[in-house]
C-alpha cells in the first residue's frame, strides 16, 4: 500500500522578479509570500491544479517587493488572514499605497515573532530569523503529520541558528542565488554586487555547497534550489555545485535536487 502523501510544496515563482510558494498538508494550504501580481498568482495556482479558494492563509517572509507585490490585492481577493511580523507590517504600510495613494491596511492581519511557533490548521509553523537586509526577515519550517518542510531563502550566510532550525527537514527549499565569478564579472553596479555578496545579501552557490558539505544532516528527500539569479547564475552551475557538495549523500531516495524557476511554476513535490 502506498503511504499517504501528507505534505506538498509547489513553487509558483522564485527569483528577484517575484516569489511565491504553496505549502500544503492534507487539511491546510498556505501561501508563502505573494511577490507576483494577484492575476499572475491566481493563474499559476490554477495551472498547478490548486484552487485559490482553498488557500487558508498567506505568510510573508519580509517586505521586499519581490515578496509582497501582489499581497494587498491577493489578500482582499482570497479573504484570508495574512501573517507577518509587526515590524514587517509597519514597513509594509509605510511604503505601500493603494490606487488612490492612501496607505494600505490589511483587514485580517496576524502577527508573529521569530522563534515563536504557531499553528494554522494542522500545520505547526516556526519562523526563524535570517540574515538579510530587511527589517525583520524570517524563514519558516512547517510540520504536519510528522513531516518537516523548510523554506529558507534571502540570506547572506548560514548562521548556527538557521542551521539548527532546518535540521531534520524531509523537504528543504534553500537559496542558491549566484555564482561568485558571474556576479563579479556581471552587469550589476559595484554597490549592488557588494550588497548581494554581503552577510545580509544572498547565498552563493559556493556558500550553499559549504553548508551541504560541512553541516547539512543529509536527511531530506528533496532539496529545492531557489532564488537563482537570472543575471548572475545558471541552473546547471547551481545544480552541479550542489551535486558535488552532496557527493554520496545523494541517491534515489535522498537529496533529489529540484531547481525552482522564475517564469514557470514547479510541479508539486509530494511526501
Amino acid at each position: 500500500m502506498l503511504a499517504c502523501m501528507a505534505v506538498s510544496v509547489t513553487v509558483l515563482a522564485s527569483g528577484s522578479k517575484g516569489n511565491c510558494t504553496v505549502v500544503a498538508s492534507s487539511g491546510t494550504r498556505l501561501l508563502v509570500d505573494a511577490g507576483l501580481s494577484c492575476r499572475e498568482l491566481l493563474r499559476r495556482l490554477v495551472q498547478c491544479g490548486e484552487s485559490p479558494g482553498c488557500i487558508d492563509a498567506i505568510l510573508i517572509t519580509h517586505e521586499h517587493c519581490d515578496h509582497i507585490n501582489g499581497l494587498r490585492v491577493m489578500a482582499k481577493r482570497l479573504k484570508v488572514p495574512v501573517y507577518m511580523t509587526a515590524d514587517t507590517y509597519e514597513v509594509y504600510r509605510r511604503h505601500t499605497r493603494d490606487a488612490a495613494g492612501s496607505r494600505v491596511k490589511l483587514e485580517r492581519l496576524e502577527t508573529f515573532r521569530a522563534g515563536c511557533p504557531f499553528q494554522i490548521g494542522d500545520v505547526v509553523i516556526t519562523p526563524f530569523t535570517i540574515p538579510h537586509d530587511a527589517i525583520d526577515p524570517v524563514g519558516f519550517t512547517f510540520v504536519s503529520e510528522g513531516i518537516k518542510v523548510g523554506v529558507c531563502t534571502d540570506l547572506g550566510y548560514m548562521p548556527a541558528s538557521v542551521r539548527h532550525h532546518i535540521r531534520g527537514c524531509q523537504m528543504l527549499m534553500i537559496e542558491s542565488n549566484h555564482d561568485l565569478e558571474m556576479l563579479r564579472g556581471g552587469p550589476y553596479p559595484w554597490p549592488v554586487k557588494q550588497r548581494v555578496m554581503s552577510r545580509v545579501g544572498h547565498l552563493s552557490n559556493d556558500a550553499l555547497a559549504d553548508f551541504l558539505t560541512t553541516d547539512y544532516d543529509g536527511g531530506a528527500e528533496f532539496l529545492i534550489l531557489a532564488h537563482l539569479s537570472e543575471q548572475n547564475n545558471h541552473p546547471e552551475i547551481a545544480r552541479v555545485t550542489a551535486e558535488r557538495a552532496l557527493g554520496e549523500q545523494r541517491n534515489f531516495v535522498r537529496n533529489q535536487l529540484v531547481l525552482a524557476a522564475q517564469h514557470e511554476p514547479l510541479p508539486a513535490i509530494r511526501l
